[in-house]
């Protein structure tokens, strides 16, 4: 009987120490969304899952990828320029940001108020990754995708690194 009551007690201690603890809302770093204070959005993009992507046919007679980054008015801020585009496969990250192989300008990409348009050929991207497969498979059950992230500039020289965005290529 002792030992059943040792045991009760000691259950019950648990219970009250695990659900008294002060619950501050400050979360570290690790486990925080990293959200920057103004959001990029892709104007022209329709998400289905985590990235936004959008949707480019082969099959016309010069097939154009072109992404529409907005910010909101109600920031107060502008864009000044897209400072770096980077592209590639689907594991295009930050860090590809850095690497001079998935870079994509040599310049900046000028903006123009709360809005940039980043627009490049397929057949550039082709050349410029042609180890990249663009091709979708038979009759166009899996669409391709080709991945880019941005590094966009602010009018106070704030910069911002965009979630990454995705072109499907349709047959």
């Amino acid at each position: 009987m002792k030992l059943t009551f040792i045991k009760g007690f000691l259950l019950v201690t648990l219970a009250v120490a695990s659900v008294s603890c002060k619950d501050d809302l400050k979360y570290g770093p690790l486990v925080r969304d990293n959200r920057p204070a103004v959001p990029v959005t892709f104007s022209n993009a329709v998400t289905y899952g985590g990235n936004p992507f959008i949707e480019v046919s082969q099959s016309g007679a010069t097939p154009t990828i072109t992404f529409t980054l907005s910010i909101p008015a109600s920031t107060g801020r502008t864009i000044r320029e897209i400072t770096t585009v980077a592209g590639g496969g689907t594991g295009v990250n930050a860090a590809s940001l850095n690497t001079a192989s998935a870079k994509i300008n040599t310049a900046p990409i000028a903006g123009n108020g709360t809005t940039a348009t980043f627009t490049m050929s397929l057949a550039a991207f082709r050349t410029k990754f042609p180890t990249v497969v663009t091709t979708p498979t038979a009759a166009g059950l899996a669409p391709r995708e080709i991945a880019f992230i941005f590094l966009v500039t602010l009018d106070d020289s704030s910069q911002i690194i965009t979630q990454q965005v995705r072109a499907r290529i349709l047959a």
